[in-house]
């Protein structure tokens, strides 16, 4: 037998103490990559889906929620503003585009969005099936609600009231699916796309404004023609020059109906609200992966005492010092290794869990399939405690008395 195989007899003649030192590495290195991989995956998506977008302009109340439902579109919005805004916005000399947003339905949990075929062009998304819509009640959805719905091109579809499933249907004016995009990995890919016009004639169905005479809805082209006094839920603005940023938030919100938010700015607020989180978690891990690398250590010094005859016998037999060390060390190091890739299959295991039972975690299903260098440093760390835990135990037996240990039997 060789030493290698010497040390990997030692940790299996002690079952319960290796499963707990694994275990433990295990647990405390799994919660330290899920952590890492999701939180990576988060700060990449919200800085990927708020890229090119300057300021958020909306009605008045929290600047984080209105960043919330207009970028990233995972809150409701805190209500209207005149769809008239947009075209003074648009007229302002330090406006370079601006792209109205109509929210407050959804189909099957995956938001409808009122907007222009200007917000395709802003992700970069492209067709993969069919064309973008031209008329209102008309609707261009994304990869993920194509995948998780069953629609395609000529599909047809009620919305619904909210954000959450369930909610009343608009069975009156459905949908028709006139194009599928091409997967982004942006928020677009989670959106239901079309006209403005398309919300202002679901909802004036809904609430019965306008109606004719002989009690019908409204329809959606009259929708398209009569627009005074409408409103949209909020604008998406890009800077025609860094110089805006320093006074056009500003002017906007000196304004009794609109407030100006700036999604790096919020971005940033929102990191440091999770970041306390994350940071505690991280603790916990670091906790867990430390009382595995102190067990570890008292298993291997409590092993010594009932091996050194054996290592007494060893050495008579020709072994060195350095053999003895090693013996110790690479049973420390096996069941490191052991608990650190069973610790980071755990935690890429446990993220893909997460993007498949939780629709809203569904794109953390990347994440789970990646490889971020920093799982790397967290191999590194758990060897380095296996090293640190059989230092001790091995000097000892580097020093230990061959003559003394054999007489005593």
């Amino acid at each position: 037998m060789t030493l290698t195989g010497l040390a990997f007899a030692y940790a299996r003649r002690r079952p319960l103490a290796t499963a707990l030192v694994v275990a433990l590495a295990a647990l405390g290195i799994a919660i330290a990559t899920a952590t890492l991989l999701v939180s990576r995956e988060l700060g990449e998506r919200l800085h990927r889906d708020a890229r090119g977008i300057d300021l958020v302009v909306g009605a008045k109340g929290s600047p984080l929620q209105l960043v919330l439902s207009g970028v990233w579109h995972v809150d409701v919005p805190p209500g209207n503003i005149p769809h008239a805004a947009l075209a003074e916005l648009r007229a302002h000399p330090m406006v370079a585009g601006a792209i109205p947003l109509a929210l407050g339905d959804s189909v099957r949990g995956f938001r409808i969005v009122g907007t222009e075929p200007a917000l395709v062009e802003h992700y970069g998304a492209t067709l993969a099936s069919g064309a973008i819509y031209s008329r209102p009640m008309e609707a261009v959805i994304g990869s993920e609600v194509a995948r998780r719905t069953g629609l395609g091109v000529g599909g047809r579809f009620a919305g619904s009231h909210g954000l959450a499933e369930g909610g009343g249907e608009h069975g009156d004016l459905p949908y028709t699916v006139t194009g599928v995009l091409a997967p982004t990995g942006a928020v677009v890919d989670r959106l239901v796309l079309t006209p403005v016009e398309s919300v202002w004639a679901v909802h004036d169905s809904h609430h019965g404004a306008g109606a004719h005479d002989t009690g019908a809805a409204r329809s959606a082209d009259e929708a398209r023609t009569d627009d005074d006094g409408r409103e949209i839920t909020m604008l998406l603005l890009r800077y025609r020059s860094p110089l805006a940023a320093a006074s056009l938030p500003r002017e906007i919100n000196k304004s009794s109906a609109l407030v100006a938010a700036s999604p790096a700015y919020e971005t940033a607020r929102l990191f440091t609200v999770f970041g306390v989180g994350l940071d505690l978690v991280n603790a916990f891990a670091a906790i867990l992966v430390g009382a595995s690398g102190l067990l570890l250590f008292v298993a291997l010094a409590q092993a010594l005492d009932e091996r050194r005859y054996d290592l007494a016998i060893l050495r008579t037999l020709g072994a060195r010092r350095s053999d003895l060390v090693w013996v110790l060390l690479a049973e420390s190091l096996a069941l490191a290794s052991a608990g650190a890739f069973a610790g980071l299959a755990l935690g890429h295991l446990a993220v893909a869990a997460l993007a498949t039972w939780l629709p809203a975690a569904a794109p953390l299903a990347n994440a789970a399939t990646g490889f971020v260098p920093e799982e790397a440093w967290l191999l590194a760390l758990a060897l380095a405690g296996g090293i640190l835990a059989a230092a001790w135990p091995a000097w000892r037996a580097a020093r230990m008395d061959v003559a003394a240990t054999l007489a005593d039997g």
